[in-house]
C-alpha cells in the first residue's frame, strides 16, 4: 500500500469522526477517495434498519439523472445482492452489466469494484468504486483499500447506531419520568381530606391550569413544594421545564448569578458562560422557596423579570426575554418584613396575585392518622419490613402530640418508627420521646418498671380489643388469659371495650 493511501485512511478516519453523521463523513471520503485512485465515481449504500429497502447514504462522481436511476434501482436484483456481499465482488465490463450499465456511458467508468461493509459478520451495506480501462492502481491495491474503508464505515454505523439507540432510549425515559411525575403529583394523590385540605385542592385546581403567579404561604414542613409540583404537573407547561430554588440555601453573593446566570468573565472564576434558572425554565415553571430571604438587591432584579419578563446576565448586556411562570413559597410573615424593611412592597403585590395559604398539621388532626398511613406504606416498603398496622395508643399518641414539624416531622416519626419495629405493629414504645414522654411541655416524668410494664400491658390489651372489635371474651383468648383477669384488667386501666365496637 502506498504512501499516499496510507495518509488518505488516517484522513478518512479523521474525516468520519468530526463529520456530524454517516452521510456527510461518507461523502468526503469517497470524494476523497476518487482523488487518491484516480476513479470515476464511488458510493455508499447501506441496508435501512428491519427493513428490506436500501438507500444511499453517499454519492461522488454522478450526475443527478444518474444518481436518480441508481436510487431507484438500489432496492433491483442486481444491486440488491451486491448489499448482501460477504466477500468484495468485481465487475470487469459495467457497460455490459444488465442493471448498471448505464453508469459507464456518462462516466467512462469500466471496472466496477464493490466491497461489503459489514457490522459483528453481517453485510449491512456496500462500498463501491468505478475505475476506467487503464486504472492506475491495480485491482487487488483497490479490494484491499475499499475493504479499510468499508472497516471504517461500519464502526461509524455503528458508534451511529449506539447514540440513536440512545436518545431514543433517553427519550422514552424522558416520556414516562414525565408521565410518572405527573401521576405522583396527581391532586388524586395528595393526602388528607380535613375541611381545610379540601379547600387548598379547589385553589389549585382553579389555578393550575391558568399561567398566573402563585404565592404559597404556610409553617415549614406544611408541603408547600408538594403544592407547587402539583400546580406544575397539572398545568398545560407540564411537559416543560419545572426549575425548584432554595433561596435560603444559597449565599447572598451567589444567588444572582444562580438565578439569572452570568457571561464569561463576569467575576473571578466565570470561565464559561452560564445559563441562570430563569433562562433554564424558559417555557415551564420556575419555583423560588424561601422568597422571603432573598437579598434587597436580588429583589430589584426580580422584580423586573416579573414586570417587563425580560433580564440581562451578570456582567453581560444582552436581553433575554423569557416566558416563566412563577411559583413562590415563604413560611414568613411578609407584610411584617415589609413593614421592618427586609421585603420591598411593590415586589409582594407582584408575587402576591394568587395566595394559597397551607395549614400547620395541628389544624388538621383528622388527617394525621390517613398522613401516617401512608408514611406507613412508603417506609414499610423502602426498608423492607412486614409492619402492617399503628396500634390505637401509639394513634391517639400521634393525633395528641402538636407536631411543631408539621407533616416532615410527622414522616420522621413513622419512619423512625418502621426502623425500630420489631413486630408487624407499631407500638407507642416504638414512638419518639417527645411523643411518649410529657417532655414537650416541660412536666417530666420519672417512670419505674412498674409503670413501664403497666403502660405496655395497657397497650397490648387495647391493641387486642380492637383487632376483636371489643369482645373481651375472644381478645382474652388471644391474649391466653381468662375472661375474669381481661375483665380486672380493663376495670383497673379504664379502659372501654364498647369503644372498639363498629
Amino acid at each position: 500500500m502506498r504512501v499516499d493511501q496510507v495518509d488518505f485512511i488516517a484522513k478518512a478516519s479523521a474525516s468520519l469522526a468530526d463529520a456530524d453523521g454517516i452521510r456527510s463523513g461518507s461523502a468526503s471520503v469517497i470524494e476523497n477517495l476518487l482523488r487518491v485512485l484516480g476513479g470515476r465515481f464511488a458510493f455508499v449504500a447501506r441496508r435501512r434498519r428491519d427493513s428490506d429497502i436500501a438507500e444511499i447514504l453517499a454519492v461522488s462522481g454522478l450526475g443527478a439523472a444518474d444518481f436518480r436511476r441508481l436510487e431507484d434501482r438500489i432496492s433491483k436484483s442486481g444491486l440488491w445482492k451486491m448489499l448482501h456481499l460477504t466477500s468484495p465482488f468485481v465487475i470487469d465490463s459495467l457497460g455490459e452489466d444488465p442493471v448498471l450499465n448505464f453508469l459507464s456511458f456518462g462516466t467512462g467508468a469500466r471496472m466496477l469494484v464493490a466491497v461489503p461493509v459489514k457490522v459483528r459478520g453481517s453485510s449491512v451495506g456496500l462500498i463501491a468504486a468505478a475505475f476506467p480501462e487503464e486504472a492506475s492502481t491495480t485491482e487487488n491495491e483497490i479490494v484491499k483499500l475499499l475493504t479499510a474503508i468499508a472497516a471504517l464505515i461500519a464502526q461509524a454505523m455503528r458508534v451511529e447506531q449506539y447514540v440513536a439507540d440512545e436518545s431514543r432510549k433517553l427519550a422514552e425515559e424522558n416520556v414516562l419520568l414525565k408521565q410518572e411525575l405527573k401521576e405522583k403529583y396527581d391532586f388524586h394523590n395528595l393526602v388528607g381530606n380535613s375541611s381545610p385540605m379540601r379547600h387548598i385542592y379547589d385553589q389549585v385546581t382553579q389555578v393550575a391550569r391558568s399561567n398566573a403567579t402563585v404565592l404559597l404561604r404556610g409553617e415549614s414542613g406544611t408541603g408547600k413544594e408538594l403544592i407547587a409540583n402539583a400546580i406544575h404537573y397539572n398545568s398545560l407547561r407540564s411537559k416543560r421545564p419545572f426549575v425548584k430554588v432554595n433561596c435560603a440555601a444559597l449565599p447572598e453573593t451567589l444567588i444572582e448569578s444562580e438565578l439569572f446566570g452570568y457571561e464569561k468573565g463576569a467575576f473571578t472564576g466565570a470561565s464559561a458562560r452560564k445559563k441562570g434558572r430563569f433562562e433554564m425554565a424558559d417555557g415551564g415553571t420556575i419555583f423560588l422557596d424561601e422568597i422571603g430571604d432573598l437579598p434587597p438587591q436580588t429583589q430589584v432584579k426580580l422584580l423586573r423579570v416579573l414586570q417587563e419578563r425580560e433580564f440581562e446576565r451578570l456582567g453581560g448586556t444582552e436581553t433575554i426575554k423569557i416566558n416563566v411562570r412563577l411559583i413562590t413559597a415563604t413560611n414568613k410573615d411578609l407584610e411584617a418584613e415589609i413593614a421592618d424593611g427586609r421585603f420591598r412592597e411593590d415586589l409582594f403585590y407582584r408575587v402576591n396575585v394568587f395566595t394559597i395559604f397551607l395549614p400547620p398539621l395541628r389544624e388538621r388532626k383528622s388527617d394525621i392518622l390517613l398522613l401516617a398511613e401512608h408514611f406507613l406504606e412508603k417506609y414499610e416498603r423502602e426498608h423492607q419490613k412486614r409492619v402492617r398496622r399503628i396500634s390505637t395508643p401509639a394513634i391517639d399518641m400521634l393525633t395528641a402530640y402538636h407536631f411543631p414539624g408539621n407533616v416532615r416531622e410527622l414522616e420522621n416519626v413513622i419512619e423512625r418508627a418502621v426502623i425500630v419495629c420489631d413486630s408487624n405493629v407499631i407500638h407507642g414504645h416504638h414512638l419518639p420521646p417527645t411523643l411518649q414522654t410529657a417532655e414537650v411541655s416541660g412536666t417530666e416524668t420519672r417512670m419505674t418498671l412498674a409503670s413501664a410494664v403497666e403502660a405496655f400491658e395497657r397497650d397490648l390489651i387495647q391493641d387486642t380489643l380492637k383487632s376483636t372489635r371489643g369482645n373481651v371474651a375472644k381478645a382474652a383468648k388471644m391474649l391466653d388469659s381468662t375472661e375474669r383477669i381481661l375483665g380486672y384488667k380493663i376495670k383497673k386501666y379504664s379502659i372501654d371495650p364498647r369503644r372498639f365496637r363498629k
